[in-house]
């Protein structure tokens, strides 16, 4: 009798694998997340909507589980809680108060919508919940997309996300005493929660590292080791009355700053992957044909969730990170998190919500993902609009108006540096530590440095090295630069991570205000060098083929001489290199 039963299960887990592959596929050319392919999935094979292909439900459920558990033991291996305590006041703060401030806005906007708690179904509290929390596999894979995850509203985005994660521990934690609201056994969950932390972590700091010496010259059991401890501490939270995935989150979480996590990661999400494909497909095939007030219900609840983001901009802003920092991790957390998916199916395990509401979750996060990949890859066209309304009700941003670095008198700057990053860093080092001390001083006091990073400014200024804040996209920034009066201008970011324009169009636009003013442009790649020199730049540096101390260097010697032997040396030089990846 258990062939069949077998055979069965095996055929479920094929047809799902394969649709979803098929679909994912169809999805991926759109740049949408998987996440809504394997939903979608489900629906389609499922025996509620779909062709109901799948008889074994049940079975694909109970491996679901599995690939939930292994979700959030690799989410807690990737939450690094000393690099979240050093983020800073603006990760910190930003973090501590989104979800608390959503939840309460949520919890006024369902009730006047007409969702309210009851007896055996608290849909309000639950939909307020889930709405508070962005989705970090989302966020996190457009942003790399975008090389913008290393800039400073990236870095704020994913510290926000981190402290979201740890905010859905403690819904976790207190999940299953929900259906009884009492103080009693509500502390009592907080408390077996506590226990549960303290035990896992100081197990993990004075028991496991003998452990994992013992198999450390074995990578297989060291990835063995870690699941092994993955479903101990799931287990343990099962029998104290938490729910398993909780125990797994934590045992991710204190094993993430082991030497080992990085390689126990690599080996888990190949494995989490798999199995987290079947859960979301199960999830899918458990959606219903919902009714008129389910989709309203979700619509309203996506405009809610891109609304309430807001709520992170007066924190950003009052920390004196100006508008556009302020209002880019607002675009970038517009989104409901796979998280609240997880949550709200617990919920419905646990008969603490019905079958609807778990639908407008799961609606929600396909609605919002959706509209959140199209607002983050705009999200500097739609700050900039949001930039000017806020401006218009009167806010201040930290611009500036012919400003030096102490905010006044004109700028006449013979060198001017267009954006700053980590090249840019590296050269201006080599300018304040190369050669005589007076002569460096001398020559740091001849640069300008434009760009909108808060924290960049501030530590320039520091150094008494003038910087403004402003956009580079944007014509009108150089003129109130006083860019006409520069001798030497160096856009220092490569078109992968410029915004709003292009190291070409930087070159017009100062060759306009400024037509004898050398231009130096960045690039990684050598034909589009070529196509630079082609098109009238003094100089290319292209961070891979020369080091920074050389760039400092010819930058120098520029200034002085001209770059008319350099140009044509590099031009020739790279006219030769026939590499592979060019």
């Amino acid at each position: 009798m258990n062939i069949p039963t077998n055979l069965g299960l095996l055929s479920s887990i094929g047809i799902c694998t394969g649709a979803a592959a098929l679909i994912a596929a169809v999805t991926w050319r759109f740049k949408q997340p998987l996440i809504i392919a394997y939903l979608l999935t489900g629906v389609i094979i499922g025996p509620n909507i779909g062709l109901k292909l799948i008889s074994d439900q049940e079975s694909i459920s109970t491996v679901a589980e599995i690939g939930l558990i292994l979700l959030l033991f690799v989410i807690g291996l990737e939450i690094d809680l000393r690099k979240m305590a050093g983020g800073g006041p603006a990760v910190l703060l930003t973090g501590a108060l989104q979800v608390p401030i959503c939840i309460a806005l949520g919890l006024g906007f369902f009730y006047v919508l007409g969702v309210h708690n009851a007896a055996h179904n608290y849909a309000l509290l639950y939909l307020a919940a889930c709405m508070s929390l962005s989705s970090t596999l989302v966020v996190v894979k457009i942003l790399n997309d975008k090389y913008e995850l290393d800039t400073l509203p990236g870095r704020i985005t994913l510290g926000v996300l981190v402290l979201q994660d740890l905010w859905a521990v403690g819904m976790l934690a207190v999940q299953p005493n929900i259906l009884n609201p009492n103080l009693v056994p509500l502390l009592g969950s907080v408390w077996r929660g506590a226990i549960l932390v303290v035990g896992g972590f100081a197990l993990s700091k004075y028991a496991l590292p003998y452990l994992f010496r013992m198999v450390q010259k074995a990578p297989e059991l060291v990835l063995v080791s870690a699941l092994g401890w993955c479903f101990f501490l799931a287990g343990a939270a099962s029998l104290i009355g938490l729910s398993r995935e909780m125990g797994a989150l934590i045992a991710g979480v204190s094993l993430s700053t082991f030497p080992y996590n990085v390689d126990v990661v690599a080996k888990a999400v190949s494995i989490r992957d798999f199995f987290v494909t079947l859960f979301f497909v199960a999830l899918g095939m458990q959606i219903t044909i919902p009714s008129l007030h389910v989709l309203e219900l979700a619509l309203a609840a996506s405009a809610f969730v891109i609304v309430s983001r807001v709520v992170v901009v007066p924190i950003l802003y009052a920390l004196r990170l100006g508008l556009r920092t302020s209002i880019v991790p607002a675009i970038n957390l517009a989104q409901v998190s796979e998280f609240s998916i997880v949550i709200a199916s617990l919920g419905v395990t646990m008969g603490q919500i019905n079958q609807e509401i778990l639908t407008v979750v799961i609606i929600t996060f396909a609605v919002t993902s959706v509209v959140s990949t199209y607002m983050i890859n705009f999200s500097h066209r739609i700050q900039s609009m949001l930039a000017s309304a806020f401006k218009l009700v009167g806010l201040r941003d930290l611009d500036f108006a012919g400003a030096g670095a102490d905010g006044s008198g004109d700028l006449h700057q013979p060198v001017i540096f267009l954006g700053f990053f980590r090249d840019t860093s590296s050269i201006l080092y080599e300018f304040e530590h190369e050669g005589d001390a007076v002569e460096a001083r001398q020559f740091i006091e001849k640069i300008l440095v434009i760009d909108f990073n808060p924290t960049v400014l501030r530590e320039l200024r520091r150094k008494n090295i003038k910087a403004v804040y402003g956009d580079i996209a944007h014509a009108d920034t150089l003129r109130h630069a006083g860019i006409e009066h520069a001798e030497l201008v160096v856009s220092s970011i490569t078109d992968d991570v410029l915004r709003g324009t292009s190291n070409l169009r930087l070159m017009r636009s100062v060759h306009n205000i400024s037509p004898n003013a050398r231009m130096v442009l960045t690039t990684d790649h050598i034909p589009q060098a070529l196509k630079f020199y082609e098109e009238g730049a003094d100089f290319v540096f292209v961070p891979r083929l020369y080091s920074a101390a050389a760039c400092a260097r010819i930058l120098r010697k520029g200034l002085l001489d001209g770059f008319q032997e350099v140009r044509s040396q590099a031009i020739g030089h790279l006219s030769k290199r026939q590499e592979v990846l060019a």
